[in-house]
């Protein structure tokens, strides 16, 4: 079992011992179970797979879209502290994909380099969202 802590700006998203979690870095998805070596690394916009900590791998999975952040494994606890997390459980479908729409848009008409990097953080984001709200569908079946 390891501790896992995801901290967004708005509070403590998860807290808990698990069995598994996946997290996306900058080097690719890294799987952190119990006795992980120590290791820091960037978060990238993506879904986090926790894996209860019933200490079998066929156990439920929780999801949550994060749009970045730091990764910090350190004894035993794995910490990710990112600026936003979304729960699979409260993301709606039907909004995050208005969502990319209006920041496609967005992007559309952008008229310089900041909106336009700016619309496409918000369209990465929905994306993303959208992405864990599709797991948490298909895994409920």
């Amino acid at each position: 079992m390891i501790h896992f802590q995801l901290i967004s700006l708005s509070g403590i998203k998860f807290d808990g011992d698990v069995y598994e979690v996946v997290v996306p870095t900058s080097s690719g998805q890294i799987g952190v179970l119990s006795h992980h070596m120590n290791l820091i690394s960037v978060a990238v916009p993506g879904a986090i797979a926790v894996r209860e900590a019933s200490n079998t791998p066929d156990s439920q999975l929780e999801y949550f879209a994060i749009n970045g952040g730091a990764v910090e494994i350190t004894d035993g606890l794995l910490k990710v502290l990112v600026d936003d997390a979304d729960h699979a459980d409260d993301i709606n479908e039907e909004e995050a994909r208005k969502a990319i729409e209006r920041a496609e848009k967005m992007k559309a008409e952008a008229k310089d380099s900041i909106s336009l990097e700016h619309a496409q953080n918000l369209v990465d984001r929905h994306t993303v969202r959208l992405q864990v709200a599709g797991l948490k569908r298909r895994n409920k079946r």
